[in-house]
């Protein structure tokens, strides 16, 4: 697998990096006809950075009924193979779906001690980070999904004793490919229990970069169009 392979005729760090970074310019130089083309976006965005953080709620109550499940299996003398992982799997689904909705919602530990003695500078210095939060949250969220790739192609395997479902696993697959392979998809589908597939637990991790990764370009754009700061209630100052 080539890395920055080509899309549509331009290698792929052009696309990851170059043009977001050009519409940040024209944020920058544009900002009224940017406003009214991006007003749309940052509506649906928002709503997708709330559905998120409803995903990681719903995996944290997850992470809680596992470890009540845990206590009464010990206490009815039972086995719960397997509960140790998907708590795990659990935990890192809650982080990763709840970075982007954090940051939006001044959830996020900002250290910003370069930022108060910027002066009148104070702008250029918060966009100048959010610009690099921005560039190194994209170059994760690449790898992520490259890990995720790769974990797929190799057909890893949980180490673990926790299984998944052969139903599930093509469910999930099916959004990797094309409608018209669906009835393949599932005529190769068992309807047994399976050790889980690596590149299933780490779909949360990709979502959740490429979130994060969206939210900080979307935030940077919402500062240069507006002329401040848009992430209000930061923890710590």
């Amino acid at each position: 697998m080539r890395d920055w392979q080509p899309v549509l005729g331009l290698p792929l760090w052009v696309w990851l990096f170059v043009v977001p970074s050009g519409l940040m310019l024209l944020c920058l130089f544009k900002p009224e006809p940017m406003r009214r083309v991006l007003r749309p976006w940052w509506a649906f965005l928002d709503r997708i950075y709330n559905g998120a953080g409803v995903v990681a709620a719903v995996f944290m109550v997850t992470i809680l009924l596992l470890i009540v499940g845990q206590m009464i299996a010990r206490w009815a003398s039972l086995t719960f193979p397997g509960s140790t992982e998907y708590a795990g799997y659990a935990m890192a689904a809650t982080s990763f779906f709840a970075l982007a909705y954090t940051l939006t919602h001044g959830g996020h530990i900002r250290v910003s001690i370069f930022l108060n003695i910027g002066g009148r500078h104070h702008f250029w210095l918060d966009a100048g980070a959010m610009l690099i939060s921005a560039l190194t949250a994209t170059y994760f969220a690449r790898y992520a999904i490259k890990t995720n790739l790769l974990s797929h192609m190799l057909n890893d395997r949980t180490q673990g004793q926790d299984y998944a479902p052969e139903w599930l696993l093509t469910l999930v697959s099916m959004f990797g490919t094309w409608p018209w392979n669906w009835g393949q998809l599932w005529a190769e589908s068992g309807s047994g229990w399976v050790y889980t597939p690596v590149w299933l637990p780490q779909l949360p991790m990709s979502i959740g970069t490429v979130l994060l990764a969206i939210a900080l370009w979307d935030y940077l754009s919402r500062m240069l169009v507006t002329g401040a700061p848009q992430i209000k209630g930061e923890a710590l100052e």
